[in-house]
């Protein structure tokens, strides 16, 4: 994936995320200060009805203002306008605020008009959290009031978060979805890194390779024409394997650059019609000298006849069957025997290579196409390669737009069928 990409994919993963963060914290926000609210008309509402079971306990009218004052965060003030008995105004406090739910702890004070102090009265604990008395022992004294009571809420900010703390999860959720994005994409830059670093220097290696292959392919040439050589059938065969493992050798490294290419996106094919049918028949008498002349094997060419042209690069038309028919040899425990067989279906030109080799289990398809991947075959080591001709092979007909796909049955040989538009 190119670097602009991942990048592009990361800006705007991280705006998605932070915007969920953003959401989830107003939210949060939001439902905390909709707690409160409602937390807080509750408490009045309570502190409404206790004084007026304080009014009719003591036959006295209540102030028609103000009766209920909020001071600060967690304290109230109730102004009754007579003189207050704690012992009752606990039990009407704790009723009235069992009865309408507040379920977390409080603690009040009265004000004595003879000490003009707050008399701390008592911590009422309500809630099932481990009890936390208060700091101060005094609650604070308003001037402005007479006869009145102070009734406070230590725990109120503890007694909110939990009522919503569903939303506090969720927000915890994202932020760690948060935290393991921006790791994950710091993993793939890494990565990404370390297999440029890998590809240049598989490149530079390849490149450099084919100074020497070039080389040697000159030196043996050479020595193969020699006289003393050609009378020599010992060092004629040696020459001829040199010649032979050196352009081994040179297609190796071709495919490596090859694959290099498209996976950088350098790729460029070279679009020309061409008949397929004269192309295959070239392969195919190139093939069968080396092949009967090797391993008594054979390949042949069945189907279709005369022009069947297709629009494609004709070279790596050609290199798709040859590592076709190259892996069909590989795999082959008995004498080779390689049918191609071409016909039409709609507007299509199929082409399928049969083998009778040693087959593939069904278990290995997926993983068939994918590079540096090589079909096991046990203890035994005799296939040459680098896992990459099939993976070539597939690169190259997803640059075409053409389709291939492979059946097969373990003992049985493999048909790759490769489905190609043709121009009618």
């Amino acid at each position: 994936m190119p670097n602009h990409l991942i990048r592009r994919l990361a800006i705007l993963g991280a705006i998605s995320i932070i915007g969920i963060v953003l959401i989830q914290g107003f939210t949060l926000s939001k439902n905390y200060s909709l707690q409160d609210d409602e937390f807080d008309q509750t408490v009045r509402v309570s502190l409404y009805q206790v004084a007026e079971k304080l009014s009719r306990l003591n036959n006295t009218r209540l102030p028609k203002k103000d009766l209920v004052q909020r001071k600060s965060a967690n304290y109230y003030a109730v102004n009754i306008n007579d003189v207050i008995d704690a012992n009752i105004l606990e039990d009407y406090l704790i009723r009235e605020f069992e009865v309408r739910g507040v379920n977390t702890d409080f603690e009040y004070a009265v004000y004595d008009c003879q000490s003009q102090e707050m008399v701390y009265g008592n911590y009422c604990k309500l809630s099932d959290l481990e009890e936390t008395k208060s700091t101060q022992d005094v609650l604070p004294k308003f001037d402005n009031l007479i006869y009145y009571f102070v009734v406070g809420f230590p725990s109120r900010k503890s007694y909110l978060l939990s009522s919503i703390w569903q939303h506090i999860l969720y927000s915890f959720i994202t932020l760690l979805a948060l935290v393991f994005f921006i790791y994950s994409m710091w993993v793939i830059l890494q990565q990404k890194r370390l297999s440029e670093l890998q590809k240049d220097f598989i490149n530079n290696m390849t490149h450099e390779f084919k100074t020497p292959i070039s080389s040697i392919k000159i030196a043996a040439n050479v020595l193969k024409n020699e006289t003393d050589i050609q009378g020599n059938e010992r060092m004629k065969k040696y020459g001829q394997i040199i010649i032979d493992q050196n352009e081994r050798l040179n297609q190796q490294v071709e495919k490596v650059l090859n694959l290099a290419k498209l996976e950088q996106d350098n790729f460029k094919l070279n679009i020309q019609k061409f008949n397929a049918i004269d192309v295959l028949q070239n392969i195919v008498n190139s093939e069968n000298l080396k092949i009967h002349e090797d391993r008594n094997g054979s390949i042949r060419l069945t189907g279709l006849e005369g022009e069947c042209m297709i629009n494609g690069d004709k070279l790596h038309f050609s290199n798709v069957i040859y590592n076709v028919i190259d892996n069909a040899l590989k795999y082959c425990s008995n004498v080779p025997d390689v049918l191609i067989h071409t016909y039409s279906k709609g507007k299509n030109l199929i082409i399928d290579v049969k083998d009778n080799g040693i087959g593939i289990k069904k278990e290995h398809f997926e993983n068939l196409f994918k590079k540096f991947y090589r079909v096991p075959t046990g203890n035994v080591h005799d296939v040459k390669g680098f896992g990459l001709g099939l993976y070539y092979v597939h690169n190259i007909c997803m640059a075409h737009g053409w389709n291939i796909k492979v059946d097969s049955q373990p003992g049985s040989g493999s048909i790759f069928t490769i489905t190609i538009p043709q121009n009618v």
